[in-house]
C-alpha cells in the first residue's frame, strides 16, 4: 500500500531528525516531486502517492540525509523575490547578499551609472537581481558579467534568459579576459573570502557547494588584493567598487582597499547585525 502525503512527511521528515529545518525541507521535496505548492499537501494531506513518486522522494530524502542541500535537488532558490536556477555549479544565494544589491543599486541611480560589472557572478543572482529591478529606468544601462567557471556562466545565462534580462557575460579569472577599455562605473563582487583550513569546519550543506567559489586563500583574502590592486584599471574616474565580505573581515579589507588609494565612503550590516558589505571609490 502506497504512503500519503502526510505519512511521507512524517516519514522523511523522522529521518531527517537532527538536521535544520528538516519538516520544511520535507515538504519542499515533496511539493517538488508532486509538482505542487506546500498549500496543497495541507489540504489534500490524506491523498496517496504514486508508487513511482514514492520511489522518487526516498531516493531523493537520501541525498538530504547526506546534507546535499535542497535547493540543488529542486534547482531553486528564491532572492530578493525572483526565483533562480541553481545547482552544484554555484553558490546558493543567500538573503544577506541583498545588502549588496541594494547598496550597488543606490550608488548606480545617485551617480547615473551606465557600464555595470559583476565579477564572480556565480549564479548572477546579483546582477539579474540589480538589472531586473533597474529595467524601468530611462537611462541605458549595460549589465557585465563574468565569473572564472564556464559551468557556472551556463547558470547564470539560464537566469538571465529565465528573467527576461539581458547580460553580457565573459569567462574570465577575474580581470584576465576583461578589456579595460570598457571602464566601469560600479565593479559589483562577491568574491570567495573563506579561510582554506576553515572550509572543513563549515556545515556539511555548505561543503558540498563549488569549493572554487567558497575558497579565499589561507587567510581568505587573497582575492580581495587582487581585485583591490586590478579594479582601478577597469574603473572610471571616481568609480566605485561594491564588496561583500565576511563577517570578521572588515578591518582587514577596507585596510587593503586604502593601500590601493580606495577611499572607504560606506560600512553596512547584514540582517544579523554582522558586517557584510563595503562601498569604496577610487581615489
Amino acid at each position: 500500500m502506497y504512503m500519503n502525503i502526510k505519512q511521507l512527511i512524517k516519514y522523511g521528515t523522522n529521518e531527517l531528525n537532527g538536521i535544520e529545518d528538516s519538516y520544511l525541507k520535507v515538504r519542499i521535496l515533496l511539493a517538488h516531486i508532486l509538482d505542487k505548492n506546500k498549500e496543497y499537501l495541507i489540504i489534500n494531506s490524506d491523498e496517496d502517492v504514486s508508487k513511482d513518486k514514492e520511489k522518487e522522494f526516498l531516493e531523493k530524502l537520501e541525498k538530504l540525509k547526506k546534507g546535499y542541500p535542497i535547493q540543488y535537488i529542486t534547482n531553486s532558490q528564491f532572492f530578493r523575490d525572483c526565483e533562480f536556477y541553481v545547482d552544484n555549479n554555484v553558490l546558493i544565494p543567500q538573503p544577506d547578499t541583498e545588502i549588496l544589491v541594494e547598496e550597488s543599486i543606490k550608488i548606480i541611480l545617485e551617480e547615473q551609472s551606465s557600464n555595470i560589472l559583476d565579477l564572480c557572478t556565480g549564479s548572477g543572482a546579483i546582477v539579474i537581481s540589480i538589472a531586473k529591478e533597474l529595467s524601468e529606468t530611462s537611462k541605458k544601462i549595460t549589465f557585465w558579467a563574468s565569473d572564472i567557471s564556464e559551468k557556472a556562466l551556463d547558470v547564470a545565462k539560464k537566469n538571465a534568459k529565465q528573467n527576461s534580462i539581458e547580460i553580457n557575460f565573459i569567462q574570465s579569472d577575474l580581470f584576465e579576459k576583461i578589456d579595460n577599455n570598457l571602464k566601469f562605473d560600479i565593479i559589483i563582487t562577491n568574491p570567495p573570502y573563506i579561510e582554506t583550513a576553515t572550509i572543513e569546519n563549515l556545515s556539511i550543506e555548505v561543503k558540498n557547494e563549488p569549493k572554487i567559489a567558497l575558497d579565499g586563500g589561507k587567510d581568505g583574502l587573497e582575492f580581495y588584493r587582487k581585485i583591490a590592486k586590478e579594479s582601478k584599471d577597469y574603473l572610471k574616474e571616481n568609480g566605485y567598487l561594491a564588496l561583500e565580505i565576511g563577517y570578521n573581515q572588515m578591518d582587514s579589507v577596507c585596510e587593503i582597499l586604502e593601500k590601493n588609494n580606495f577611499k572607504i565612503l560606506k560600512k553596512v550590516k547584514d540582517f544579523s547585525n554582522n558586517d557584510r558589505v563595503i562601498v569604496a571609490q577610487v581615489l
